[in-house]
């Protein structure tokens, strides 16, 4: 998508477009490596919302620069348990809801790593597309912390339980060819060849109509919509006492302790 494309609201954390029946909502911390604080939780709801609404026929979520995203912004850390506790674990789930509700084709162009929740939320879109160049880890129980995003649902019907346990309980990171094997990503593309092939094949399924498209989604999402929304739920209310917990916070002085020795 060229420079041509109508830009969409004003955003701190997001470049939002929209060309050719597709919007495309970039994250744009390419400094912080992508890392989600509170006001890009804030911004992609916004984002959603008003795609959701508009003229696009397709929603694409990619990153600017190297990385898709490093996860959740732990520099942020303090301030994400006051909002925790202010709203208890609310805005997170209202965040995974407009994944789960999400009335269009939702494609994730997976251009770097990818760390977290920007992993585990892949599991709700419907096309995932990933750089040769992208690894996959959710690094979880390393940080103290539990699966969110659906993913203790969504993992183990993707790729099976005994490949869940390995990242979701393991933190193993794994590879764009081991995440296509797996079934958590749809294809595989040579770094040098991405851009042009994803958006050539997009603008492509951008044409086919746009109501029928919405329909069939729906139709498939609507048999599992329930189980979604409870197991997210059930995760935020784990993450909310998880991250008052000893062992998390504990566990997340020391990354920073081993980040400030690099």
């Amino acid at each position: 998508m060229t420079a041509s494309a109508q830009r969409k609201g004003e955003y701190k954390t997001l470049l939002v477009t929209t060309k050719n029946k597709i919007t495309k909502i970039m994250l744009n911390r390419p400094d912080k490596k992508n890392a989600i604080n509170l006001v890009m939780y804030r911004e992609i709801m916004q984002a959603l919302e008003e795609a959701a609404e508009d003229d696009s026929t397709l929603i694409v979520i990619t990153g600017c620069g190297d990385y898709f995203s490093s996860g959740n912004d732990l520099s942020n850390f303090g301030e994400d348990l006051l909002e925790i506790l202010k709203n208890n674990g609310n805005w997170l789930r209202n965040f995974i809801s407009h994944f789960i509700d999400f009335p269009k084709p939702l494609i994730a162009v997976v251009n770097g790593p990818a760390v977290g929740i920007s992993v585990t939320l892949l599991g709700l879109f419907d096309i995932v597309y990933a750089s040769d160049k992208a690894v996959f880890q959710t690094p979880f129980t390393q940080l103290g912390q539990c699966p969110e995003g659906c993913s203790s649902y969504t993992f183990p019907k993707i790729m099976g339980a005994a490949k869940a346990n390995e990242m979701l309980l393991f933190n193993k990171k794994i590879t764009a060819e081991e995440a296509c094997a797996r079934g958590l990503v749809t294809e595989v593309f040579s770094d040098s060849a991405f851009q042009g092939e994803v958006w050539t094949r997009l603008n492509a399924y951008a044409n086919l109509p746009k109501n029928s498209l919405a329909v069939s989604k729906q139709l498939m999402r609507s048999v599992e919509k329930e189980i979604l929304h409870a197991v997210a739920s059930r995760e935020c209310d784990q993450l909310l006492e998880r991250c008052f917990s000893d062992e998390c916070i504990n566990a997340i002085m020391s990354f920073f302790q081993k980040k400030s020795k690099l």
